[in-house]
């Protein structure tokens, strides 16, 4: 039976293709590229697995969060051909019994939310963190809409599920290294063209 709200994820994650593909997301893993070991790491909304498995080929303990049952699926297999492990859970991360400082790394990466439920969730991964763990996070900004207009594909085609620099201070802190740039996007046929993105990296005290 499919989690409420995932019949749009299950239709996109249901094909024999990776829709955003099969390598992380270019933000991330400029990030995590150092090998660690025994580092936790925790991914909500990791679709089919792209990000969770490779922040478990660079060593970290690894538990997933998706929507889709097909996603999960497919997150799975992607750890085993690439020989690696992770915990894939299928759950709403709205929904889930977060851990409290449990892990060294949360990855938000196009995790889209409105506003209310976004700054839920940036409170509970923020909590999730040991000390000095932090959140990496990359997101579309409102200026999105406009790149989708000129062709570029990606993104919430509403614009209170995009975010800006202003809205990831206001749930980060001031302290937060936030920033507002624009990506090439080449992550499977549904994110591609130039992309209004901004990034983060916060930590936890």
């Amino acid at each position: 039976m499919s989690l409420p709200g995932a019949r749009m994820w299950d239709d996109r994650y249901g094909g024999a293709d990776y829709a955003y593909g099969l390598e992380p997301n270019a933000f991330l893993a400029a990030q995590t590229r150092e090998r660690v070991s025994g580092r936790k790491a925790l991914v909500p909304g990791d679709g089919e697995g792209r990000n969770g498995v490779w922040l478990a080929c660079q060593g970290y303990e690894v538990d997933t969060l998706d929507l889709s049952a097909p996603g999960v699926a497919k997150a799975l297999a992607l750890a085993e051909a690439r020989g690696v492990k992770v915990d894939a859970i299928c759950a709403d991360a709205l929904a889930w019994d977060w851990p409290r400082a449990r892990y060294d790394l949360v990855a938000l990466i196009y995790l889209h939310l409105a506003p209310p439920e976004r700054k839920l969730l940036h409170a509970l991964a923020l909590a999730s963190l040991k000390p000095g763990g932090r959140i990496v996070l990359e997101a579309f900004r409102p200026e999105q809409i406009v790149r989708q207009k000129a062709g570029a594909k990606g993104g919430p085609r509403d614009v209170a599920l995009l975010y800006g620099a202003e809205d990831l201070h206001e749930d980060f802190g001031a302290d937060a290294e936030i920033f507002e740039t624009d990506a090439d996007l080449r992550e499977g046929a549904l994110h591609v063209g130039r992309g209004a993105v901004v990034r983060a990296v916060a930590r936890a005290k």
